[in-house]
């Protein structure tokens, strides 16, 4: 049975990405097939060589281009892309060519605390600062602006008086590993 081919786009450690490779090793209808990054450096390449994935890196100014890029998951046969990190935004060519088969996942409750410039412990401290008694995660695809595509899955996590930006980041990691591949999923699931 051929499977449903996900690259996944990280710019970092990778550890969103290794946990979607992880669930989908050895899933029936739905493999990682590729990683894409736009740093040398990251360490998403490591892991998806541990693994035997293919990687390919990509340069800013490819990526926002993004023929290269559109070319590369062509001949991949890819079919939906699954952010886990990237930190670029999406150029319309490939929003265009995947249509809600983009999927990315933000460390908040959106529509709170999201937009150009939020991610990472930039988005935690803003949750911490605003004094709020939860945060989590939003699952959504990606559309042309930030973090304002269709919501796929939220979760949530309480926040208490001795909660720091380590402990936030490590209570909303555990809920992005838990509900990340089940939602992506999910989806594909009802998609295909």
């Amino acid at each position: 049975m051929k499977k449903h081919r996900l690259a996944i786009l990280a710019s970092g450690k990778g550890t969103n990405a290794a946990r979607l490779i992880a669930y989908f090793r050895e899933h029936p209808t739905i493999e990682v097939a590729a990683v894409l990054t736009n740093k040398s450096t990251a360490g998403v390449l490591d892991i998806a060589s541990a693994q035997g994935i293919p990687t390919k890196i990509f340069s800013n100014a490819e990526f926002e281009e993004g023929s290269a890029v559109l070319h590369y998951c062509t001949d991949m046969h890819i079919e939906t892309l699954v952010l886990a990190g990237f930190l670029r935004q999406i150029p319309v060519l490939l929003i265009e060519a995947f249509p809600n088969r983009i999927v990315n996942i933000h460390p908040a409750i959106l529509p709170d605390f999201g937009g150009k410039g939020m991610y990472g412990d930039r988005v935690h401290q803003a949750v911490l600062d605003a004094k709020k008694e939860y945060s989590g995660i939003t699952i959504h695809l990606v559309n042309a602006n930030y973090d304002e595509g269709m919501f796929l899955c939220q979760a949530y996590t309480a926040i208490s008086d001795r909660d720091t930006l380590a402990s936030l980041r490590d209570k909303v990691q555990q809920l992005e590993h838990t509900y990340y591949p089940v939602a992506i999923e999910n989806y594909l699931n009802h998609q295909l």
